[in-house]
């Protein structure tokens, strides 16, 4: 995450009063310092302008591909992630923009993979689905929907094989939930007990189809019945509650080795990427509604402005930094150089990029 202005905070300061809700009197909420509460409103204003700058990209010609904005599902992201221990690991679907600015990558690297530059996360091979740091235990970042969450039940397996003390938060969409990758993912994640969170981000659209028309049962995160799993639901627009509820299924599956499913109810700005059409499939009041009413940037505002947290003069401050930092990505991404054409075969097999090592026989590119 970004260095905190001294001006604004003291590191160890508690905040002056008390939220009311139930949710920030859970233990893992009352205990963050002022400090601690400004650095999760800092990351959500910092997504939120990261992805707003992305779009004038995109739309300046700037940036070619799919682009799938996190606007709007600010506090999935930063909740989730703001209560991983150092053993956690996370991996994610396509809309990777929040995720990965959640865990700490900073967003020079991010904007220049949107712009295919070789100075990106991904050396500008990947794009806006393929975000990736394993240095911050951030596995991406994938375009197969569903296709993550196997892989994140995967590394849940290696935790338990390594006797490692984490878990893997594993990001999929509404959509997603329905795939039978997913379900086999669930299936073999509760025979072997092993440390994941399923976390559902339920926009409520998938790609463009209303959940009432796509899935059926009672819920979402109530299939794990069926598995054994744990499971519960929440409210994405809340960062105190996806804190909460997150950190009790981490600590299930660090502790316990007790996978579970935990659905966020949330809610996107724009479509299913910025190529396709707001609201086809859904009306502008329904949209304005949700982001009058439960905007999560707005929300944690009040929260912290309530709390005695935040004042009008932070808030300039932090939300002007956030712009400017974003500028300047954009700037590190237009000077950045594009990757070399000797580069486009490397990356791919491990073995080719280290011949030395190389025990396979025979040719693993063909002309």
């Amino acid at each position: 995450m970004s260095k905190k202005p001294s001006s604004l905070i003291e590191k160890t300061e508690p905040p002056p009063a008390a939220s009311t809700s139930a949710a920030s009197r859970a233990p893992i909420n009352a205990r963050l310092t002022t400090a601690e509460r400004l650095e999760l409103y800092r990351t959500i204003v910092r997504i939120r302008r990261f992805e707003e700058r992305c779009l004038r990209a995109y739309q300046q010609g700037r940036i070619g591909g799919f682009l799938h904005l996190y606007i709007g599902q600010e506090s999935v992201a930063v909740g989730c992630c703001s209560v991983m221990q150092k053993e956690d690991h996370v991996i994610t679907a396509y809309r990777d923009h929040g995720h990965a600015i959640a865990v700490g990558m900073n967003l020079n690297e991010l904007m220049a993979e949107l712009y295919g530059k070789a100075t990106g996360c991904s050396k500008g091979k990947g794009g806006s689905m393929h975000f990736f740091d394993p240095s911050r235990h951030f596995w991406g970042g994938h375009g197969i929907v569903g296709g993550q969450v196997p892989l994140g039940t995967g590394i849940a397996y290696a935790l338990k094989y390594r006797g490692v003390k984490g878990a893997c938060l594993t990001f999929l969409g509404d959509g997603a939930a329905n795939q039978g990758a997913v379900h086999e993912a669930y299936n073999l994640a509760a025979l072997w007990s092993l440390p994941v969170v399923f976390v559902i981000e339920n926009n409520g659209y998938s790609m463009g189809t209303s959940q009432r028309r796509s899935s059926a049962g009672p819920g979402l995160a109530k299939r794990a019945e069926g598995y054994g799993l744990a499971w519960d639901v929440c409210n994405g627009h809340d960062c105190y509650e996806v804190r909460e509820k997150t950190d009790r299924m981490l600590q299930l599956a660090r502790e316990k080795s007790q996978p579970g499913i935990l659905e966020i109810i949330t809610y996107r700005y724009r479509g299913h990427s910025v190529a396709d059409p707001d609201s086809t499939y859904r009306t502008k009041e329904e949209i304005e509604n949700y982001r009058h009413t439960k905007d999560p940037l707005t929300l944690f505002h009040d929260t912290l402005a309530a709390e005695g947290v935040l004042t009008e003069e932070v808030v300039k401050e932090i939300d002007t930094a956030a712009r400017a930092e974003a500028d300047r990505a954009v700037l590190f991404a237009e000077e950045s150089p594009f990757p070399a054409p000797e580069d486009i075969l490397k990356d791919v097999y491990w073995e080719e990029d280290n011949p030395e090592h190389k025990q396979s026989q025979g040719r693993i590119f063909f002309d």
